[in-house]
């Protein structure tokens, strides 16, 4: 028979736990008359067959068929009071868990059409609060028959139903919106996260009562990502990352020979950029002069072997530039006799960096 409790309670002010079973394995015995203190932040759920019998407040409650009135239905009409029956206590804190914090573990992609490459990938951070609103109803759905149900437990549940909603609020507002224009869109977008993530919040027996976006950016590594996504044609990759060379050349321009310096000194970062720009589309700028534009309209496919000087047309440079990064071994490549024959995948692990 397990152990007759004549007084329950639970003294903890629950920093870290949302929910704590009382007790905390097995089952317990109590009688007509044996007590259970609730606090001041906490609430307490009993149970008897895995049924909710009712919720006590903070304070003593003496348990009787007034205050559970539903032990009469279960144990039966005829018993007295030194009749023990089994139960289980579910603490719930009652407190209001504020400043929790959330973030978007992968950007989220934004359509952004007639800027840069027409998409883009954002990140968020910010924080929320919520309350419980009925503990029966978070017992009943979250926690069954665990000894504790702590923050961590939900709050990876929870930032899930809220991601989601900023993902549908993005994809909303990026239809009206360029990419800036949302960035200084936060109180709208974390009150209607708000306002969305209510009923999924209330399913579970929860009130969210506030949610922030304390800042939405661009992701750091938004051209590596959208190229692995599918997003990016080869030749625009290329282009926007000889742009990002030059870039690192202008920040360090005593760091060496190379093909990074030989862009840097050959090239204009504005030009680049254009050039990715007007390859978007899929179309080849015509020729000056009047001369017709090449047929097939797509981007140039990069050969699975180059010389030295095909490798150089694709990325706009001299052949002297990429014969330097070779021998500088910045660049791999096979010498054959005495011509270098380059992979393409040499030539994309050398533009990764």
């Amino acid at each position: 028979m397990a152990r007759i409790f004549d007084v329950v309670e639970y003294p903890s002010e629950m920093p870290e736990e949302l929910v704590h079973r009382f007790p905390e394995s097995g089952i317990m015995d109590l009688r007509i008359g044996s007590q259970v203190i609730v606090r001041e932040s906490q609430k307490a759920v009993f149970f008897r067959d895995g049924q909710a019998l009712d919720v006590l407040g903070p304070g003593r409650h003496t348990i009787s068929t007034l205050n559970v009135p539903y032990l009469v239905d279960l144990i039966g009409k005829a018993f007295n009071e030194r009749t023990p029956f089994t139960a289980e206590v579910y603490y719930v804190s009652m407190k209001d868990f504020a400043d929790r914090r959330w973030g978007t573990p992968s950007p989220i992609i934004v359509r952004n059409p007639g800027m840069g490459v027409g998409v883009a990938l954002l990140q968020a951070f910010g924080s929320y609060s919520f309350v419980v609103k009925d503990p029966q109803q978070l017992v009943t759905q979250l926690v069954g028959a665990k000894a504790s149900y702590s923050l961590n437990e939900i709050e990876n549940r929870l930032r899930n139903m809220m991601l989601s909603k900023l993902q549908d609020i993005l994809a909303d507002l990026g239809a009206k919106h360029s990419v800036p224009e949302l960035l200084g869109l936060t109180i709208e977008i974390g009150d209607a996260i708000r306002a969305k993530a209510q009923d999924d919040f209330a399913a579970l027996g929860l009130t969210l009562k506030s949610f922030y976006v304390a800042s939405i950016k661009p992701s750091d590594k938004s051209i590596d990502e959208l190229r692995a996504m599918g997003m990016l044609d080869m030749q625009t990759y290329t282009q926007l990352q000889a742009a990002d060379a030059m870039r690192d050349a202008a920040q360090n321009p005593s760091g060496g020979a190379g093909l990074t310096a030989g862009i840097g000194a050959g090239m204009g970062i504005g030009g680049v950029l254009s050039q990715s720009l007007q390859g978007m589309g899929g179309q080849q700028q015509a020729p000056q002069g009047g001369g017709s534009a090449p047929q097939g309209g797509g981007a140039t496919p990069i050969p699975s072997v180059m010389t030295p000087s095909e490798a150089a047309a694709i990325l706009r440079v001299s052949e002297e530039d990429i014969v330097a990064a070779i021998t500088a071994g910045e660049l791999k490549a096979k010498k054959i006799g005495n011509a270098y024959r380059i992979s393409k995948e040499s030539l994309e692990e050398f533009l990764k960096g």
